[in-house]
């Protein structure tokens, strides 16, 4: 049965404000939008995925999505994340989705073993399968087969309550360990990772984003998070 990846994308121009000591506003944009990019490449190219919807409340991210090949709604602005995603899943199930993976905009890392990883560890249902973030509390990818499963619960401590939904509704749970998806942009010392991956690997959609130092002393290279 078919997956659909769903992608949720915060205003481009509102995105990653705890950036905003060390990046400009333009630079901030320019940031999320080369993730978003990334991300949409990266499931155009993955045979396991047969299409991607994104959701959004900014037209212009979605008028990047639809250039890209993807398929759009437009989020009203006074639905929460999680509401929005239920809205997107209704959609999939009626094309005749039999999985939703659920894909932040801001994982510039995820490849195409990760996509593949998670499809064949889903491929029987009922099931989940989860990724996690570096600190094992929030949720940075999640397959849910069939669509609908489970109630979404993405925010604070999203890993455990996803868990939990799946126990109460007696499913399997796979867990996906990925480095690659650990790896979201949020805090000044994750850009440092970000600029050292970057400049180590070949990535044709994303670009160094070096710091402004007259607002922060954070270095722009070396180092490591561990």
């Amino acid at each position: 049965m078919s997956i659909w990846a769903i992608v949720p994308v915060k205003p481009l121009r509102r995105a990653k404000t705890r950036l905003a000591d060390i990046l400009s506003p333009d630079q901030r944009y320019q940031l999320a939008e080369m993730m978003l990019r990334q991300v949409l490449a990266v499931l155009d190219s993955a045979p396991q995925v047969t299409g991607t919807l994104v959701i959004s409340r900014d037209t212009e991210a979605l008028a990047i999505a639809r250039d890209m090949g993807a398929r759009t709604i437009q989020e009203s602005s006074s639905s929460d994340l999680n509401l929005a995603l239920i809205r997107a899943t209704e959609v999939i199930r009626v094309w005749g989705a039999g999985a939703a993976l659920i894909i932040p905009a801001d994982l510039p890392f995820v490849n195409a073993h990760d996509i593949a990883s998670i499809a064949g560890m889903g491929r029987y249902g009922p099931c989940i399968v989860i990724a996690s973030d570096v600190y094992k509390m929030g949720t940075n990818a999640l397959l849910v087969r069939p669509p609908g499963l489970i109630n979404y619960a993405f925010g604070e401590n999203s890993y455990n309550l996803h868990l939990a939904a799946a126990q109460r509704a007696n499913i399997d749970v796979h867990t996906y360990d990925s480095d690659s998806l650990r790896i979201d942009i949020d805090v000044p010392e994750d850009l440092v990772r970000y600029n050292e991956l970057v400049e180590s690997g070949e990535f044709t959609l994303l670009t160094r984003m070096l710091p402004d130092l007259s607002r922060s002393d954070m270095p722009t290279t070396g180092g490591s998070n561990g």
